[in-house]
């Protein structure tokens, strides 16, 4: 231990300016309570946890989606198809399917709901340079449930010439299990690195759910790894007691919506509610099929986060990485900082970063 004055013999000590001394004194003071302070012990053992970010942000287009999206594009020619549609909310999976329809010189038709073409103008203008024709949707909630709607509606009546790019692991079968597979990368991927790095398992798989394409990747390729906790992160918006929010597991029912029966928010009625999300990529009353079977069973655990816990997620994360998360998987981030006190000490974390944000940064503030 040093004397005092912070010398180890004849080395150490303080050689600064006067004016900093008073600025050392406070920190010695401080250092001295909360190396003794129990606390501030169990805070620095939760940063001492190991959080892997599983980094889907620097893919191609800045978002997972391409990994589903070149695979169903593949499909399309395959079965003769000359033209794409899809649906999109936060316009990442717009971005990549106009994308993969320009690689492939495909027509694209790119459906969006007037509030996200606001909320997400860059994206929009990305489309738009990538050759696809955006389609505003001026009904509903005018959000991604009515842009998915509407491609629903094109499909039926465009069938034969015309492949439906589903963006997230929703929709009638085939789709759930298709984008599954094609999104199990971040999965396969993030088991054979942690292995490589840790030489052993994670402790806790974490992503954000609104249809659930990011999470269920992940989380797939662990399924039968019981001792992996998997935790997806839900957008609880203003809260579960305002009713404004897109929590269709941790507040939702059983019932059907788009093609498929999974958890869906919905009234007395029957009737689909609207959903709130800040995240305009979790604005969605619904979500996977397997995700609702994965709580069914117990195998994940699913939780939600607000609005402004993801702004402050998306903050945290920029501030202490130097990454800009999406707001979508902000959820994620935050969930971490959340749940501080139930990580012990050595765990490994893998965090999908499911997109990058400079989408979302008019958003922020």
């Amino acid at each position: 231990m040093p004397d005092k004055t912070g010398h180890f013999g004849d080395f150490g000590g303080r050689f600064v300016p006067e004016t900093l001394i008073y600025a050392l004194d406070e920190l010695a003071k401080e250092y001295a309570r909360a190396k003794h302070d129990k606390k501030f012990i169990r805070d620095l053992n939760y940063y001492l946890a190991k959080i892997y970010l599983k980094r889907e942000d620097l893919l191609h287009t800045g978002a997972h989606k391409i990994n589903n999206t070149l695979a169903q594009v593949i499909l399309a020619v395959r079965m003769g198809k000359k033209r794409l549609i899809a649906e999109t909310g936060a316009g990442q999976h717009g971005v990549a399917t106009a994308t993969v329809a320009a690689l492939f010189g495909l027509s694209c038709d790119i459906y969006m709901g007037q509030e996200d073409i606001h909320r997400q103008a860059l994206n929009v203008m990305r489309m738009k340079l990538l050759g696809a024709n955006v389609i505003s949707v001026g009904t509903g909630t005018q959000t991604l449930k009515d842009a998915m709607t509407q491609a629903l509606r094109d499909w039926v009546t465009n069938v034969r010439n015309t492949h439906y790019v589903i963006g997230t692991a929703a929709g009638p079968h085939p789709y759930p299990e298709m984008v599954r597979n094609f999104q199990s990368v971040i999965g396969k991927e993030a088991r054979k690195q942690i292995l490589k790095k840790e030489k052993r398992l994670p402790d806790y798989l974490v992503a954000c759910v609104g249809g659930g394409s990011n999470a269920i990747g992940l989380f797939y390729p662990f399924f039968n790894d019981k001792n992996v906790k998997m935790i997806g992160v839900e957008a609880a918006g203003l809260g579960l007691a305002s009713g404004k929010h897109s929590a269709s597991l941790g507040a939702g029912a059983s019932g059907v919506l788009h093609g498929s029966k999974s958890k869906i928010l919905e009234d007395q009625f029957g009737q689909i509610k609207n959903a709130h999300s800040v995240a305009a990529g979790l604005d969605y009353p619904g979500v996977g099929p397997e995700h609702a079977y994965y709580q069914q069973i117990g195998r994940a655990k699913y939780v939600s986060i607000t609005d402004q816990e993801a702004l402050d997620g998306f903050k945290l994360l920029s501030l202490i990485e130097g990454i800009i998360p999406a707001l979508e998987s902000a959820h994620a981030i935050a969930y971490l900082k959340k749940a501080r006190k139930t990580i012990k000490k050595n765990s490994l974390v893998i965090v999908c970063l499911s997109g990058r944000g400079d989408k979302d940064l008019h958003e922020s503030y």
